[in-house]
């Protein structure tokens, strides 16, 4: 009876059915506007499966959004809810593309340089905020949103610039070579995927790093103790406001990184928005889907790179690729609800065993 109450108390088992009631939701509606779900589902898993060459697009998709994921997470482990991940995002890349543009070196001092430059920029925005929340109570949530909304502006402001804009195009030129983090390119040439890049090892080993700062350092230790209860950390001689600008400086940076690997990975270039790209948001989600774990928003990155990714291909079968977002929706709505069935059914357990 312990392991069953261990596995009813498990996050991932309740991870497990908001997934698949998300399906099932989606499968409604797919049978609604007169679309086999067999069809539509199956379109989706070959388009992640069926060939190598997808599988690593699946990984390039997904490494930003591990990132960002992170970010959040990070900022949920130490008692911040951080919603700015998308404009830290954007100024990570911002930062990236500048570096990457504008300044000629040997690779491996430019790729260090942009990661570098991208970090720092996630994570001087993210401060700004802290500043205001610590120092005049503003509270995190508006001046995020706020600052997503400034980023996104100073993006399409920064790409208008003469150094920077491309002639006759809305976008940026291109980074330079030594600033991309493409994989090697017969490694390209062998699985077919030009956008094939390190983006995904430098997710999962930073998402090891920070798993074992929030778990097995002081560091971690203070920030996690500020995010449970401010005033007893305050009492125990933790410097709370300390500790928050720190957490936010770090998720930040995080986002940041996001940003970077994004466009030095994949994209190459800064592009004109004409809507939020929604990275910081998408990171959202990945910390739910993995309990705000660092080991967990790996394998969520991965679930949503895929979604992402097939979702991108249902068109070809004459299905909507919204149903992607109506799936995502129906989990996080009862990923954020688990906690009710989980005390259902440790109840009903609890019952059974008197």
């Amino acid at each position: 009876m312990n392991k069953k109450k261990s596995i009813l108390q498990s996050n991932i088992l309740y991870t497990i059915i908001a997934i698949i009631i998300g399906f099932l939701i989606g499968a409604i509606f797919l049978v609604i506007a007169g679309i086999s779900p067999a069809v539509a589902y199956g379109k989706l898993i070959s388009s992640v499966f069926s060939k190598p060459k997808y599988m690593v697009y699946t990984l390039v998709y997904a490494a930003p959004i591990i990132l960002t994921g992170l970010s959040v997470a990070f900022s949920f482990r130490t008692g911040v809810f951080n919603i700015g991940a998308e404009g830290q995002f954007v100024v990570g890349s911002i930062a990236a593309t500048l570096v990457g543009v504008l300044v000629k070196l040997p690779a491996i001092i430019h790729v260090p340089l942009c990661i570098i430059a991208a970090m720092a920029a996630g994570a001087f925005w993210s401060f700004i905020c802290g500043i205001m929340k610590v120092k005049r109570g503003i509270h995190e949530v508006l001046s995020f949103i706020m600052f997503n909304w400034i980023a996104f502006y100073l993006s399409n402001f920064v790409v208008n610039l003469k150094s920077i804009k491309v002639e006759g195009g809305e976008a940026s030129k291109n980074l330079e070579d030594s600033a991309r983090l493409l994989l090697p390119a017969d490694w390209i040439a062998k699985i077919k995927c030009p956008d094939a890049n390190w983006g995904i090892f430098i997710a999962v080993l930073v998402a090891i790093g920070i798993w074992i700062i929030i778990e097995k350092t002081t560091l971690g230790y203070r920030l996690k103790a500020v995010g449970f209860n401010k005033h007893s950390a305050d009492y125990a001689g933790i410097d709370a406001n300390k500790s928050i600008l720190t957490a936010l400086c770090i998720s930040g940076a995080l986002a940041g990184l996001g940003g970077a690997v994004q466009i030095m990975g994949q994209s190459g270039r800064l592009v004109q928005f004409a809507s939020q790209e929604g990275y910081g948001f998408e990171g959202i989600s990945v910390a739910l889907i993995g309990s705000s774990s660092p080991i967990g928003c790996i394998f969520a990155g991965l679930f949503y790179g895929a979604m992402k990714f097939g979702g991108s291909k249902l068109n070809m079968v004459q299905v909507p690729s919204q149903i992607i977002s109506i799936i995502m929706g129906c989990v996080i709505i009862f990923i954020a609800i688990a906690h009710i069935f989980k005390y259902i059914l440790l109840k009903l357990t609890e019952k059974k065993e008197a």
